[in-house]
């Protein structure tokens, strides 16, 4: 089963989008769960009107499941994944509305949940959703024995750690392992969930982070060497500009540089070749 999901508002937009009887046979709107009202459009109304003591404009996440074509899939199934997914994004106990489509004998689903909490009036955040979505779908296939796409066995076998080969010849400049290197900015992206939580984990191992001239943000060592974090950290930048905010409230990479080399003057900081070291050896 392939799940698609992304943040959005207009709620009135996606209600008539999901009751859209000309583009398939039958509509039907199967659940709709902790909203005062019981249809599409009352209840996107609901979300919006709540999203506005916020300043969260995306304030639905929108989500379709869609089987293969040669599969039937019982409703029971289509329920218990999206109950799966609501745990699994952080949404479980959410006001949300389920909505079937038929075509040509073929049934896919529509679920909406609304990102307002009420108890703190702030948006659920939803980190890395698309990956939890894709291991989700790939455990579908595994558990009802469906055949997995092509695709998916390829995304099985990849390696989240494989360089690039910019990032490789970079790494042979600085006479460091590429994939240590890589290895170390991403487990610095995974743990932290912040500018500050990010440049901290960042200066443990030796690198300040800093505003690029023209790639926006990037991270800088004791020698001067300059690193994209998009590429190093292998996430686009509007993840970088999510999470980091506004890269011109950042020192420039000369200011990074100095205050690199007052921070060595006081107390040396570990290697950085010791800190790769450390990271490849817990990987």
């Amino acid at each position: 089963m392939i799940l698609e999901g992304n943040a959005r508002g207009h709620g009135a937009e996606l209600a008539r989008h999901l009751m859209n009887a000309r583009d398939n046979e039958h509509v039907t709107v199967h659940a709709v769960h902790g909203f005062v009202a019981d249809d599409l459009v009352g209840a996107f109304a609901e979300a919006e009107a709540l999203s506005h003591a916020t300043q969260c404009q995306k304030y639905l996440f929108s989500l379709s499941l869609n089987p293969s074509p040669q599969e039937s899939v019982p409703v029971e199934v289509f329920e218990a994944t999206i109950e799966r997914i609501a745990q699994k994004l952080g949404l479980a106990g959410q006001p949300y509305a389920a909505v079937f489509h038929e075509k040509e004998g073929r049934r896919h689903a529509h679920c909406v949940w609304s990102r307002i909490d009420t108890d703190t009036m702030n948006a659920i955040n939803l980190p890395h959703f698309k990956r939890k979505l894709m291991a989700v779908s790939r455990e579908l296939y595994v558990e009802h024995g469906w055949d997995m796409p092509a695709g998916f066995e390829n995304f099985r076998q990849r390696d989240p750690l494989n360089y690039s080969r910019e990032e490789a010849q970079q790494a042979k400049r600085l006479d460091r392992d590429p994939k240590a290197l890589k290895a170390l900015f991403q487990e610095c992206w995974e743990r932290s969930d912040s500018r500050s939580s990010f440049a901290a984990a960042l200066w443990e191992h030796g690198f300040a982070l800093a505003r690029g001239e023209r790639r926006g943000f990037v991270a800088v060592d004791h020698d001067g060497n300059i690193y994209s974090l998009s590429r190093w950290c292998g996430v686009k930048s509007k993840q970088l500009k999510q999470r980091l905010g506004d890269p011109s409230e950042l020192p420039s990479v000369e200011e990074a540089k100095a205050l690199l080399a007052k921070s060595q003057a006081q107390e040396p900081p570990k290697r950085l070749k010791d800190s790769i070291m450390l990271i490849s050896t817990q990987k």
